[in-house]
């Protein structure tokens, strides 16, 4: 899908909306280099540019001559640039009012407002970088933790890129077989090597798939983190253990029930595994209607909730609302904890056999007690115990793995053409079925509405 676009010069704030020490505006297209010029004045006028190189000076109103910031500005030439087309960048002060006023500037002497992605979305059509690394930068800039950061730069330096190059190079070695016993009908089979074919199936395609969606699988934790609810009846110590595992008071803690009125998340960094943790509203009958509300947004988290903490009391121990409300939650992954052992003398082992014989985690949720072995619990459960690194890893995203699937239920179907010795004509077919899938991966055969869907996601100025 390599082309140089004939799109107009486009112009965006690339800095983040608020004020800051710099802000920049970048152009994109043609004309950004005699928009600059219009615009950009030093001591020594007219500016002469070298390419990549930075230029002190003034942006002004060409009409007024109102000098309207002190700036650093720098022209980049094509190719050598992020889209392959000519770039200027306007390094200024970060007042949204500066930025703002620059950018109409440059609207108004012929540029275009961005659209979401379009800079990263001109790399990519002008081959600079393909899909799967423009959809990298998105999780570059959504990462919340070293580990996701991590894969995101993993793919944006071409690895998955150069896996799927590896499996799509064996198919097409079999492409080029299939299609000489094409054009010789009369010798398919002397051309045709079924077992050959199919072991180099199962090695160079199939298993390297296998172990690309695997790891899509595994990745995915680390890329979108876990959604953790933690569930209980009122004042058992909910938000006592969120500011624990934050390490804060972000929760106001008292010892009148039904403190915790409404939901509140925070993120928290479990080993690299972006966690949302969620604290719930206490569960119980006949609240007054406020926190009526905060109970039943509580039971809209845990529906959608990748584990919960249910919470016990070891002063109280187990009560009837403890069991009732683990009516509600049984078949969720579930780990049991239990709060206020620095006060109480239940024992944890109490707890799995009321609760089906789930892992008990004791903590003082007041003394921080406990938390680095609810941690570690937490992660064992989610991961299932697999170690794996993932800033050696190359993780697909959701539309990558759906792509990969079908390329290897294509290759299951060569496969098994192979053994119930199917025409060349047939197994080509599949062959190609298998590599257009490969090819919507990096971006070779995908349609543009699904190009409109992944740039759409990126912040204007990206």
């Amino acid at each position: 899908m390599s082309r140089l676009t004939e799109d107009p010069t486009i112009a965006a704030i690339a800095t983040p909306p608020g004020p800051g020490g710099i802000g920049i505006i970048r152009i994109s297209g043609s004309q950004s280099l005699p928009i600059l010029q219009k615009l950009f004045s030093t001591a020594h006028s007219p500016a002469q540019f070298i390419s990549h190189t930075f230029r002190y000076g003034w942006i002004k109103n060409p009409e007024t001559g109102r000098i309207i910031d002190e700036v650093l500005a720098v022209y980049m030439k094509a190719p050598k640039t992020y889209t392959r087309e000519d770039i200027v960048e306007i390094h200024c002060h970060g007042s949204y009012i500066v930025l703002e006023e620059i950018l109409d500037q440059i609207v108004k002497h012929g540029a275009s407002l961005a659209q979401p992605g379009e800079f990263t979305k001109r790399a990519f059509l002008n081959g600079r970088i393909d899909l799967t690394q423009a959809e990298a930068v998105i999780e570059l800039l959504q990462a919340q933790t070293k580990e996701s950061l991590g894969l995101a730069m993993s793919t944006l330096q071409g690895r998955l890129n150069e896996m799927v190059g590896n499996i799509r190079h064996s198919l097409l070695s079999l492409r080029a077989i299939i299609e000489v016993a094409i054009d010789f009908p009369e010798d398919d089979v002397e051309i045709i090597n079924a077992t050959k074919m199919s072991d180099q199936l199962a090695r160079e395609v199939i298993r390297p798939l296998e172990t690309l969606i695997s790891s899509a699988d595994q990745g995915k934790i680390y890329r979108e983190g876990i959604s953790v609810v933690i569930l209980g009846r009122p004042n058992v110590g909910k938000s006592s253990l969120l500011n624990a595992l934050l390490k804060e008071d972000r929760a106001i803690v008292t010892a009148t029930p039904g403190t915790t009125r409404d939901t509140i998340e925070e993120v928290l960094n479990i080993r690299g595994m972006p966690v949302r943790i969620v604290d719930t509203a206490g569960i119980r009958d006949h609240a007054e209607q406020v926190e009526e509300i905060g109970i039943e947004r509580a039971r809209q988290k845990l529906s959608s909730a990748d584990l919960v903490l249910f919470l016990l009391d070891a002063c109280e121990g187990i009560t009837e609302h403890d069991r009732s409300l683990y009516q509600t939650i049984e078949g969720k992954p579930l780990l049991l904890v239990l709060n206020k052992i620095d006060v109480g003398s239940m024992d944890p082992h109490q707890c799995p056999a009321e609760f089906g014989n789930h892992q008990c985690v004791a903590v003082s949720a007041t003394q921080h007690k406990g938390i680095a072995e609810l941690e570690q619990e937490i992660f064992k459960l989610v991961t299932k115990g697999q170690q794996w690194d993932p800033g050696h890893s190359c993780v697909p995203n959701v539309r990558q793995r759906s792509a990969l699937k079908k390329a290897l239920d294509s290759t299951w179907l060569i496969t098994t053409g192979l053994g119930n010795n199917m025409s060349a004509d047939l197994l080509a077919v599949d062959v190609q079925s298998a590599l257009d899938h490969l090819s919507d991966i990096i971006g070779e055969t995908t349609t543009e509405d699904v190009l409109d869907m992944i740039f759409d996601q990126f912040c204007i100025g990206k």
